[in-house]
């Protein structure tokens, strides 16, 4: 079984991984951020670093799915996918003029090549959060290379994930509210999210 909890920075993506992950004993797979080595640059120069950035969680997302499909005894729960890096991280940067044309074409080449020997998730976890929410957690984590980040870049990204999770059709999606979740701190909240969970796996074998 392979889960995957996507969502904007700050929605909770990794706090949520963690709790499903202990619910139900399985492994939880995070992204590589502490050992990235062109975030911090990024953040302070997304238009000079945006491509580095991109290929550099592009090959990390594939190496790690690579290695959950070729266990097929693994269950897991992954925090952020590679399919969020091309329709939204990408494809943001280069509507906004932080990667040029040139690059995210071939970018785009890169990611087509990659995804076409994989499969995608059996369940998708979409934590949507409005801007004021994904602000709040940002500062409360305290990231110092997060500090400079713009609000009408996070804007930006909610829209693209709201557009592409519309059209998603690769798979079981859940979409959670995060504006109305608190499962950190409140139990039942936390225990409205396994029900949920509970009844998408369920339905994958009817």
């Amino acid at each position: 079984m392979h889960i995957a909890v996507v969502g904007n920075i700050g929605a909770g993506k990794t706090t949520l991984t963690e709790l499903l992950a202990k619910n139900y004993n399985w492994e939880a797979l995070f992204e590589s951020v502490d050992g990235n080595p062109y975030l911090e640059d990024f953040y302070n120069d997304m238009k000079r670093w945006s491509f580095n950035l991109q290929i550099y969680f592009l090959n990390s997302r594939f190496q790690q799915i690579r290695e959950i499909q070729a266990d097929t005894n693994r269950n897991v729960i992954q925090d952020r996918t590679i399919y969020e890096d091309a329709f939204i991280f990408a494809e943001n940067l280069h509507e906004m003029g932080l990667m040029t044309s040139r690059d995210y074409g071939n970018y785009r080449a890169i990611f087509d090549n990659i995804t076409s020997f994989l499969k995608a998730p059996d369940l998708l976890i979409y934590l949507k959060a409005s801007v004021p929410t994904l602000v709040e957690n940002i500062q409360r984590r305290g990231r110092e290379y997060e500090a400079s980040i713009r609000l009408d870049y996070l804007q930006k990204l909610n829209e693209k994930y709201d557009a592409w999770i519309k059209g998603y059709n690769q798979g079981k999606l859940l979409v959670l509210d995060k504006d109305k979740l608190d499962f950190a701190n409140k139990s039942d909240d936390l225990g409205f999210i396994v029900d949920s969970v509970e009844k998408e796996i369920h339905s994958l074998f009817k």
